[in-house]
């Protein structure tokens, strides 16, 4: 763990990471400290600030450039020069060479490379954090990419992630740092980030994603070739597409971006509302448009290794909130946030209204472009502190899936409206949800295992009647129990101030003499306060 700080100390150095601190921004202390830091005698370089940034998340491995992955899609929150170097991490990563990865295909598929493919390129097609993926042709004539998970790669991330804890650690000592749930949170990291090293597991999401929709206009899903995937390689059919970020090639392609940025938005909510299984990596490097029908354009997606559900009540709160918020409808919101447990079931509404509203109401009905986001969030972030509102774990990856959207809705067509794109599609959701259509597909869902209980429903009954008369029963004798017990208590006690009147009165009869010479020789207040003590004692 200390070579690994070490490590991640040293390429912050080596790449000046420093220098991209805006030092007139903090405080006084640490305006001072940087001035005097030592980092200051070593030189910057010849490469620009974005490249050094760029270079030193490459070293530092998979989980960092992960992060920058990230970053790169919000153009509006990094300046230009350090965005367009983070876009080259979505698919340009340093790759490991050609001979290794035939190497590795051989390996996992157990036979000779020429076996399995006509044709295989030694040269990388892309090359990113977890996986590089390789141009072939099967002996069919159809072609393929195959995806090869990076040698040595589960040490690293392993190391990475148990700083990680380490860091979630400290920071739940903080008091007020608790409701952010670090532990929980790394830990849903983990899970989501560990699940990209298995190609079974992306492969089997890339089949349930091309499921979900088959014959859609909206989205293509390239189909997985089953006979040559494994754990650590995957084979799959290549897609011919645009990449979104390329602004240039699509506007050159007459790509209607206004009508490519309100379909995203409605794959991101048909993913999450109507399949409950969504797409939750959806960076740049992971998407594509198809030319072929430039007025009615087509997303493709590929990578599926981090995908995303939700339970039944979360998807109706989430739906529920959603709608409440581009209602303008606060106090429904801050009620939807207490009966969820989201908030302290002591939190008012109207004060948690109001809190809301003061964050939120500047931004609903405006366009992506007059929206800062930076702001709302920091006002968010200090509404959850202010009312203690914790963390929800099972949503941080939809949170980073939506700001991934957003950051492609920017890019595409900033003018788009994102609240009257998504709140017919959810007002559709909702009415189908709690309407007669979705009682009726409830019903027929749940209809074999009710037509199984059905014939056992008396015997149930009856059963049930039984384990209630038996529980009465034992009820009944508990409480004859404790009656018994507290008559037997009563009369022990009774007893015990018998035996104590009668063991004062053999004391009083035994010392009578000195007693009443005693008596005779104190004045009357002195005799009643005896008498008082005395009467207690028998009374006690």
């Amino acid at each position: 763990m200390s070579l690994r700080l070490f490590r991640i100390a040293w390429v912050i150095a080596r790449f000046r990471l420093d220098t991209l601190i805006p030092a007139e921004r903090l405080p006084g202390i640490l305006r001072v400290s940087m001035k005097l830091s030592p980092l200051r005698l070593l030189p910057t370089g010849p490469h620009t600030r974005g490249k050094r940034l760029r270079l030193a998340l490459e070293a530092l491995g998979p989980i960092f450039v992960k992060f920058g992955q990230m970053l790169s899609t919000r153009r509006d929150l990094l300046p230009p020069d350090i965005a367009d170097e983070l876009k080259r991490l979505q698919d340009q990563v340093p790759p490991f060479p050609g001979e290794q990865a035939r190497a590795l295909v051989e390996e996992e598929l157990g036979m000779d490379i020429d076996a399995a493919f006509a044709e295989f390129t030694h040269e990388p097609l892309a090359s990113a954090s977890i996986a590089q993926v390789h141009c072939a042709r099967l002996h069919s004539g159809e072609d393929v990419v195959v995806k090869i998970i990076r040698p040595n790669i589960d040490g690293v991330m392993r190391k990475d992630i148990g700083l990680l804890y380490t860091f979630a650690r400290l920071l739940k000592r903080v008091p007020e740092a608790k409701r952010l749930r670090p532990v929980e949170v790394v830990a849903d990291y983990e899970a989501t980030l560990f699940d990209e090293l298995d190609l079974h597991k992306e492969a089997a999401n890339t089949s349930q994603l091309k499921r979900n929709f088959r014959d859609s206009p909206l989205l293509y899903v390239p189909a997985i070739h089953w006979s040559l995937t494994r754990k650590q390689v995957m084979v799959q059919e290549r897609i011919h597409g645009i990449p979104v970020a390329d602004m240039d090639a699509l506007q050159a392609a007459g790509i209607d971006l206004r009508r490519l940025a309100e379909r995203g938005v409605e794959i991101f909510f048909t993913q999450v509302f109507r399949d409950n299984f969504f797409h939750a990596d959806m960076h740049p490097g992971n998407i594509f448009v198809s030319a072929d029908n430039p007025h009615d354009p087509q997303y493709i997606a590929i990578d599926c290794g981090i995908v995303g559900s939700l339970t039944r009540e979360d998807q109706d709160y989430l739906a529920r909130n959603l709608l409440a918020f581009f209602r303008q409808d606060y106090y429904e919101v801050a009620v939807l946030h207490i009966e969820s447990g989201w908030v302290g079931e002591d939190t008012r509404a109207n004060e948690f209204a109001a809190a809301i509203r003061a964050v939120c109401e500047p931004i609903l009905e405006k366009p992506l472009k007059d929206i800062s986001f930076g702001q709302v969030l920091l006002g968010l972030f200090q509404t959850a502190r202010r009312f203690n509102m914790e963390v929800q774990p099972q949503l941080v990856l939809l949170q980073k899936t939506l700001l991934n959207i957003e950051g492609l809705g920017r890019q595409l067509y900033p003018d788009l409206d994102l609240w009257s794109t998504a709140k017919p599609y959810l007002e559709q959701w909702m009415k189908e949800r709690a309407g007669p259509r979705g009682f009726w597909d409830a019903l027929t869902k749940h209809a074999p295992e009710l037509s199984r209980q059905l014939p056992e429903l008396p015997v149930l009954a009856h059963q049930a009647l039984a384990r209630s008369e038996d529980s009465h029963r034992q009820q009944r004798q508990q409480t004859e129990a404790l009656n018994a017990l507290r008559r037997r208590l009563r009369g022990a006690g009774t007893r015990a101030r018998r035996l104590r009147f009668g063991a004062l009165l053999i004391a009083v009869a035994l010392a009578w003499q000195p007693l009443w010479e005693w008596a005779h020789s104190q004045p009357w207040p002195v005799l009643v306060a005896a008498a008082l003590g005395l009467l207690l004692i028998a009374w006690r």
